[in-house]
């Protein structure tokens, strides 16, 4: 949620959306039970398969109500007691049965636009994947398909980034892509999961309700994911470096990711220091 907004309206808003992703989600079950009934008297396999639509439709805007009402209760214990503005992304966590995940946004040719993290370890992850080229978001986008990998098993997949998040305390890492009708628009990472309780088919139902209805549906709030890092200030700051150091932006661009892994540092914050002439590199 956007911290600078009235919290009220906020939290009110939440709830309309949340109240909004319910409603269409008994419409299309209402309307799955009907064709189940059609199917059954005249057995005819087009009932089948519009059955088979509307529960699937269904079952993700009920997906989506349920992560759109958490969000709603926390902006609402927001408004009581104050404190910092909820994130959506606790709640994605939470549903996913998991310590922290992140959303991560893609262009046409699978760049980073953004990140949308939970918490810290989870933003730290994918500053790592951004900044090393490698991980599960990545190899998620690119085959279309989840990623799961654990232990040892993370530094033989990934020689940079997986001793880097092992590092971070994070053992297993889920990676399932946010699929778009036509195409991938990024992916849902999920960060040690709690055995027994979640599983890479819940991961996908929630990216789907993620994708179909939070990101590119009726149920998307403005501001929602608060705390979403963008990458353009990166990019910004690669063309800064460029000019100061009289080399492409392709190998100014690995400068500001090398030196943010080094230090250890958000690459955001690394590059407005740049951008804002605090800090130069070279």
């Amino acid at each position: 949620m956007d911290p600078s907004g009235d919290s009220p309206a906020q939290a009110a808003l939440a709830w309309q959306r949340a109240v909004g992703a319910r409603a269409r989600a008994e419409r299309a079950f209402g309307l799955a039970r009907r064709y189940e009934g059609l199917a059954r008297s005249a057995r005819d396999p087009m009932f089948e398969r519009l059955a088979h639509i509307h529960r699937t439709t269904g079952a993700r805007h009920q997906v989506a109500a349920e992560l759109l009402e958490s969000h709603a209760r926390r902006a609402s214990r927001w408004v009581r007691d104050g404190g910092p503005p909820p994130r959506f992304m606790t709640g994605v966590a939470e549903a996913c049965g998991a310590h922290s995940v992140a959303v991560t946004l893609v262009d046409g040719d699978r760049n980073q636009l953004a990140t949308a993290p939970s918490d810290q370890p989870a933003r730290r992850a994918q500053d790592l994947e951004f900044a090393l080229g490698e991980g599960p978001a990545r190899d998620a986008v690119r085959a279309r398909a989840p990623i799961d990998v654990s232990g040892r098993a993370l530094s033989v997949c990934w020689p940079g980034y997986g001793p880097a998040v092992m590092a971070l305390g994070i053992g297993q890492v889920v990676a399932v892509p946010l699929q778009a009708p036509d195409e991938c628009i990024g992916a849902l990472a999920v960060f040690d999961p709690h055995p027994g309780t979640a599983s890479t088919l819940l991961f996908s139902q929630v990216a789907d309700a993620l994708t179909r209805s939070v990101l590119l549906g009726r149920d998307a709030v403005p501001g929602l994911f608060g705390g979403i890092d963008f990458r353009a200030v990166v990019h910004q700051a690669a063309g800064v470096t460029a000019v100061q150091l009289g080399c492409s932006v392709v190998d100014a661009l690995e400068l500001v990711k090398a030196r943010a892994f080094a230090d250890g540092r958000p690459i955001g914050d690394i590059a407005r220091d740049i951008v804002e002439g605090r800090l130069t590199l070279g």
